[in-house]
C-alpha cells in the first residue's frame, strides 16, 4: 500500500475546475494508474480525500495498492516546474499499529442512514444533516473499525456529560454533480471529522485505513489518516 500527498495550486483555473466536482477528481485520481487497481469491497482499494487547511493550502491525499503517477495533475492543478507529489510506502506504518496506541485522526465521510416516511414505503438511503447525528454516525462505527474515540477529561467538557469525546467536525459540505451518462444530478453530503483515537483492534483499523469507512468512496469519502497525537 502507498500513501500519496499532492498540493493543489488553487490559484489556477484548471485546478478549481478539477476541485469543483468529485466525478472529475475521481477520474483524475484513477488516471494516475497505468493499470487500474481492482476495486473489491473486501480488499484494499483506491481512496482519496481533499484537505482544505486554508484558502491557499489544499492537499489531495491518496491511499492505493499501486504507486500512482500524478504528472497529469501537476500539469493541470499544480506547479509544473517546481511542484510535485510525495508517495510513501504505507506498509511499515500499518504494520506498527499496536493496541493502546493513541493517534490524531482525520476522516472525510458520507454519514447516511436508511429511513422511510411510513411503513408502506421502502427504505431509502438518506444523509444525516444534523451535527449530533453526524457525530453519532462515527461513534457507532468506531468499535468495528478498530478504534475508540478518546474521551475528554471532565474539566475540558464544555457541557459535562454531552461534550464527551475528543471529536470535532472540521468541515461540512453538500456537493451536487452529474455522473457521466446520467441526466439526474447526484447530491452528496460530506463531513470531515478530526479528533483523537485509541487503537483497540490493529487488524480492524488496518482494514479501515486501506478499505475506507462508509459510503461514496469513489467520491472522496472514507479515507482516514493518522498523525502523531
Amino acid at each position: 500500500m502507498y500513501l500519496t500527498r499532492f498540493r493543489v495550486n488553487t490559484a489556477r483555473v484548471t485546478a478549481r475546475k478539477v476541485l469543483s466536482s468529485p466525478q472529475v477528481l475521481h477520474a483524475a485520481v484513477m488516471s494516475s494508474f497505468a493499470t487500474v487497481p481492482v476495486q473489491e469491497d473486501d480488499g484494499p482499494r483506491v481512496l482519496w480525500r481533499i484537505d482544505r487547511n486554508s484558502k491557499a493550502e489544499t492537499y489531495l491525499y491518496i491511499v492505493s495498492p499501486i504507486k500512482p503517477d500524478l504528472t497529469h495533475l501537476v500539469e493541470q492543478a499544480g506547479w509544473p516546474t517546481t511542484g510535485g507529489w510525495q508517495t510513501y510506502d504505507y506498509e511499515p506504518f500499518l504494520s506498527r499499529l499496536t493496541k493502546g496506541d493513541e493517534w490524531a485522526f482525520r476522516l472525510t465521510a458520507n454519514p447516511v442512514h436508511s429511513a422511510r416516511r411510513n411503513d408502506t414505503e421502502p427504505t431509502k438511503v438518506t444523509a444525516h444533516v444534523g451535527l449530533q447525528h453526524q457525530l453519532r454516525w462515527l461513534l457507532q462505527r468506531q468499535e468495528t473499525a478498530g478504534f475508540r474515540v478518546v474521551e475528554k477529561p471532565a474539566e475540558r467538557q464544555v457541557i459535562p456529560g454531552t461534550d464527551v469525546h475528543e471529536l470535532v467536525i472540521r468541515e461540512r459540505r453538500q456537493l451536487t454533480f452529474r455522473k457521466k451518462g446520467h441526466s439526474k444530478p447526484v447530491t452528496l453530503v460530506t463531513v470531515t471529522f478530526g479528533g483523537k483515537l485509541e487503537v483497540t483492534d490493529p487488524d480492524a483499523l488496518r482494514r479501515t485505513l486501506t478499505r475506507g469507512l462508509g459510503r461514496a468512496k469513489a467520491y472522496g469519502c472514507g479515507l482516514m489518516t493518522l498523525a502523531a497525537a
